[in-house]
């Protein structure tokens, strides 16, 4: 009897042993993976830094980006509206002096007058600038603005019988409307 208590505690102790093993190397295991998770999300950690960092820096500078193109617009703006006062300018001052010139004679006065004109429709012209509305063209609603009809059987449909004001554009955007009176509409 002896011998078979030795020998189940020997089998009871191998058992113990081997549980301990195998509870020993789960552990292991365990720990493993903890280690593994922790490393996994160090890993994360660092990646999402790393990118909140990226973004951080494209935002500022997308921000540094829009300050600076409302700078630049307004420079030009500026820098542009100043280009046309000093076209401008010129044709002021031959005005000046028509108007101090008091010793002309009426038609040297009106060739003043008549080149000083063609001097400002030169600067209009180098802006881009054409007038419109002719006595003649087809009234277009998009570029006339008519203040009066009249019944003229010499004139066709929709035709311009007088201008008021002349129109003006720059391209295809309209600056001013011309005013006309239309005929036989």
């Amino acid at each position: 009897m002896d011998k078979e208590v030795i020998k189940e505690n020997k089998e009871e102790n191998s058992e113990a042993v081997e549980n301990e093993n195998i509870e020993q190397n789960e552990n292991k295991k365990n720990d493993k993976k903890e280690k593994s998770s922790a490393s996994k999300a160090d890993k994360f950690k660092k990646e999402l830094d790393e990118l909140n960092d990226k973004f951080l820096r494209l935002a500022a500078e997308y921000d540094n980006f829009r300050k600076r193109s409302v700078k630049e617009k307004s420079d030009i703006y500026s820098s542009a509206k100043s280009d046309v006062i000093n076209d401008i300018l010129p044709v002021i001052d031959n005005f000046e002096r028509a108007a101090d010139n008091s010793e002309a004679d009426f038609d040297a006065y009106k060739k003043g007058i008549e080149l000083i004109f063609n001097q400002f429709l030169g600067i209009l012209k180098k802006y881009g600038v054409e007038c419109f509305g002719e006595v003649g063209d087809k009234f277009d609603p998009s570029m006339h603005s008519a203040v009066m009809v009249v019944q003229d059987d010499s004139l066709g449909e929709n035709e311009i019988a007088q201008v008021f004001t002349k129109g003006y554009r720059m391209g295809d955007k309209i600056i001013r409307e011309a005013v006309v009176k239309v005929a036989n509409s």
